[in-house]
């Protein structure tokens, strides 16, 4: 018998919602909200009861009911930092997420989770959230006492694109050391060191690689100067850092695919250069990550909806191939690594972990 999964991904602008049988997806929504929508909320949290009953009446307007479900999980939030793996949503988490440090959508994920499953009587489940912290201590420590890195990443889908080519090779994740990169509008370059992911960079505020929408690393003294010049705000500052940086900030473009296919293949040799520039970014992390492994780096895996652009995974492929096998797997996959996670606790493979 097939177990009934919901899955639920909160976003900025929309909520992805999919119902899956196993690891098969019978049914998938993404309901879009509109700025305008949005903005009558003074919080992310304020969104909970709204968005919820958008969700209830899309799942009854296809015919689903909720009583037929096994499972439902959400994406994970921005909440304390946590090992890896799948957790219930209990009253602990319910409390960190509805008053939280930091604003994301995600954070309406286990929330939204909850409500569901409460009324279909089941258990709320969420998995690798963003802030899913295994850093060895070294990791930890930057050339500031004051500023320790933080460990804030693609986890759900850096986690589940591991599993997944370590069944592929059948081989335990927990006995493979491999670099894995997240490529999106932020890109996380990791060591994954026998089921943990022992060093990675602040993906969400724009620390590592160059990124479509992320500065990455950059100059430190120039950068203080910047910030003390009087031309930005706070606020202005820390938006060129993650969200108006890299891609955005040198060709007003974050979308990989129409610079390569419209913009360099029309000879805007400026577009041609920063995706190789960004690549080259990128590669040089893997390089990093590659020495934290001292080298001992069974593959290279590389995801995210990037990865779906042979033009970036080309350089990468050029300048890392001497490191490890490269690997890709194009895409997201954040609805099917939550259903992945969920499927694992009902058929007993993983226990379900309390916050």
């Amino acid at each position: 018998m097939a177990y009934n999964i919901l899955t639920i991904n909160p976003g900025s602008t929309s909520t992805k919602v999919a119902l899956f049988q196993d690891m098969e997806q019978v049914k998938v929504l993404k309901l879009s909200h509109s700025a305008e929508e949005i903005a009558q909320f003074a919080s992310v949290a304020d969104q909970l009861d709204w968005r919820l009953q958008i969700i209830l009446d899309a799942l009854k307007a296809d015919g689903i009911d909720l009583k037929s479900l096994d499972a439902v999980i959400g994406r994970g939030g921005l909440m304390r930092p946590i090992e890896g793996g799948v957790y219930r949503v209990g009253e602990a988490m319910i409390a960190d997420l509805s008053a939280p440090k930091r604003q994301h959508a995600s954070n309406l994920g286990a929330l939204i989770a909850r409500r569901i499953a409460d009324e279909a009587g089941v258990e709320a489940y969420i998995a690798d959230p963003v802030v899913v912290d295994e850093l060895q201590d070294m990791a930890r420590v930057s050339g500031l006492k004051e500023l320790p890195r933080r460990s804030i990443f693609h986890a759900l889908n850096q986690k589940a694109i591991a599993r997944r080519y370590a069944k592929e090779v059948n081989r335990p994740y927990e006995e493979l050391n491999l670099v894995v990169v997240h490529m999106g509008g932020g890109i996380s370059v990791s060591a994954h060191y026998q089921g943990r992911v022992i060093d990675t960079n602040n993906a969400l505020d724009g620390d590592g690689p160059m990124a479509p929408e992320r500065a990455g690393c950059l100059p430190a003294g120039d950068l203080v100067d910047l910030c003390f010049s009087g031309k930005y705000e706070k606020g202005e500052i820390k938006k060129l850092l993650a969200g108006k940086g890299g891609l955005v900030d040198h060709v007003n473009c974050n979308n990989v695919q129409e610079l390569n296919e419209v913009r360099a293949a029309n000879g805007d040799a400026e577009a041609r250069f920063m995706l190789d520039t960004m690549a080259y970014s990128v590669a040089k992390y893997i390089g990093e990550m590659a020495v934290v492994l001292k080298g001992k780096v069974d593959a290279i895996l590389l995801t995210g909806g990037i990865a779906w652009n042979d033009c970036v995974n080309d350089v990468i492929i050029d300048y890392c191939k001497f490191l490890a096998p490269i690997k890709i797997y194009p895409g997201e996959n954040e609805l099917e690594s939550l259903a992945e996670n969920a499927l694992r606790v009902l058929k007993g493979e993983t226990t379900a972990k309390e916050y």
